[in-house]
């Protein structure tokens, strides 16, 4: 039986002769064995020979076009086995050359990719030949803005193996603004055998497969909507600055202007602005002769320059009085007024001061009536009128009760030791009817 060569893919033939050298007919069956059955037949598989007699048979070979035929000699053996005689089985052999063939399959993900200056691809490869072999990269653009590297730069791989290289795209210079720049390129993936080779390639039936194409995608920078975004930034900070900033300013001076503009005194002409007291906590009655009202007393209050009402009408005139309540942090403390005997004193408003800013509670008492409870950090100067009178009977007092929580920090800028509250209380001071 003769050698042949045979090509992945194709097909080939050789002969056989099979003699009957016995002295009866004899039936013989044909069978290919070893590497080559799966891919090779005897046709016919079975022959009758009279004595002295021979037939020369076909064997067909066609190895599929795949890595699992390996390139190289392959043994052929073919079965012949006696119908009659098994014993005489015999199994003549040679050599198949089964010739080599090279053939990639490449895929390249992702096929676009984004970003601002580099973008990272994967190139994976198959070897779909029969040989080993060792598979090279090359990059193509149309133009020369794109950079490229591979790692690793060759992949070798025996027959029906596959690998990944890393490809990295890399652009010089940014797009700031704008639209997104597209790149495209292309990478070959080439068998340096039969790069090497061309010839040889071509004996072995090289398949050339089209080149990889791919795109990177160069994103701006800075997007079209965040330009928009500043945009409209600028121009509310240019609306704040020419509309909204001098309203702003011409209502905190209002506000300000109407905060130290002194409050008219209840009463007219008769009537004297609250915090007038007398120097001494005495006083005399406006355009009276008799002696005045006493000063109020009470433990930690004291009305600037006094005690008692500033003035009083002879018959019922406008009065007010100031209580000055000084208090250490974590304290309390409380200053009063008490009506003199004798009067009745109506009031109509209170004004209360905070100017240290601090922080703490006060509470404001008629007599045995509890008016209000403050927050001392809620206010720095705060007022309160009455239409009816609040009538405070003789002997009475009008009590601030501080709690001092923390000091404040007046105008001077040093935060101060003791907090400091102002009461001033206005209304009328008469006599009680008899």
């Amino acid at each position: 039986m003769p050698a042949v060569t045979v090509t992945p893919g194709g097909t080939a033939a050789t002969s056989l002769t099979v003699r009957n050298d016995s002295d009866i007919v004899e039936a013989y069956t044909l069978e290919v064995v070893g590497d080559c059955a799966p891919w090779a037949v005897v046709e016919p598989e079975r022959v009758s020979l009279y004595p002295g007699t021979s037939e020369t048979v076909t064997v067909r070979l066609a190895p599929p076009r795949s890595p699992e035929v390996r390139a190289g000699d392959v043994p052929l053996a073919v079965r012949v086995l006696p119908a009659e005689h098994p014993e005489s089985v015999t199994v003549p052999e040679t050599t198949v050359h089964v010739e080599e063939f090279h053939e990639l399959r490449t895929e390249i993900l992702p096929r676009r990719r984004r970003g601002w200056l580099r973008g990272r691809y994967r190139v994976a490869v198959r070897n779909e030949g029969n040989t080993p072999t060792q598979v090279a990269f090359r990059p193509e653009q149309a133009g020369e803005e794109l950079r490229f590297g591979f790692t690793p730069g060759t992949l070798d791989l025996a027959p029906g193996e596959s690998a990944e290289t890393r490809l990295r795209v890399r652009i010089g210079k940014p797009v700031w603004f704008g639209k997104p720049a597209v790149w495209p390129f292309t990478v070959h993936a080439t068998d340096r055998a039969a790069e090497q080779d061309p010839e040889a390639g071509a004996r072995a039936g090289t398949l050339v497969r089209p080149p990889l194409e791919a795109e990177f995608v160069q994103i701006p920078i800075f997007p079209k909507w965040l330009l928009a975004l500043l945009a409209a930034l600028l121009a509310l900070l240019l609306a704040w600055f020419a509309l909204v900033r001098p309203a702003v300013r011409s209502a905190a001076r209002q506000a300000a202007d109407e905060v130290v503009q002194p409050r008219p005194t209840p009463g007219g002409k008769n009537g004297q602005s609250p915090g007038t007291g007398g120097g001494s906590g005495t006083g005399r009655e406006q355009g009276g002769s008799g002696p005045g009202v006493p000063g109020g007393t009470g433990p930690g209050g004291t009305a600037p320059g006094g005690t008692g009402p500033g003035t009083a009408g002879g018959g019922g005139g406008q009065s007010s009085t100031t209580i000055d309540v000084q208090t250490s942090g974590g304290q309390t403390k409380t200053g009063s007024y008490t009506v003199p005997a004798g009067k009745t004193f109506r009031i109509t408003d209170i004004v209360v001061a905070n100017f240290q800013g601090d922080e703490g509670v006060m509470t404001i008492t008629f007599g045995d009536r509890k008016i209000t409870t403050i927050a001392l950090e809620t206010f720095r100067n705060q007022d309160y009128h009455w239409v009816t009178p609040i009538e405070i009977p003789a002997n009475a007092t009008v009590t601030a009760n501080v709690t001092c929580a923390k000091p404040g920090t007046p105008a001077t800028g040093q935060q101060a030791r003791q907090c400091h509250e102002v009461l001033n209380v206005s209304g009328a001071l008469a006599d009680i009817a008899r």
